[in-house]
């Protein structure tokens, strides 16, 4: 897998921690940024999706807002 993974998130956000469950469950390496402390990060995630809500998750160039485990899986070529 040569996709880069990388999610806004807060500590508090559920579906954040369901998604960092998920990707750690499939073995999928990814960059979690904190957007509850980090200004700058939460600026990149508005900027780049236009969300204020989180999680935000980049699979490549490919934006996946939410936990949405079949787009995740589909994206990263794994099984759900």
């Amino acid at each position: 897998m040569d996709k880069t993974v990388t999610i806004y998130s807060t500590p508090t956000c559920h579906f954040c921690q369901m998604t960092k469950d998920f990707l750690k469950e499939k073995g999928v390496n990814y960059t979690d940024y904190n957007v509850a402390t980090d200004l700058e990060k939460r600026q990149e995630m508005i900027q780049r999706s236009g969300q204020m809500g989180v999680p935000v998750i980049f699979v490549g160039d490919k934006m996946i807002v939410g936990f949405d485990k079949e787009a995740l899986s589909s994206e990263l070529g794994i099984g759900a």
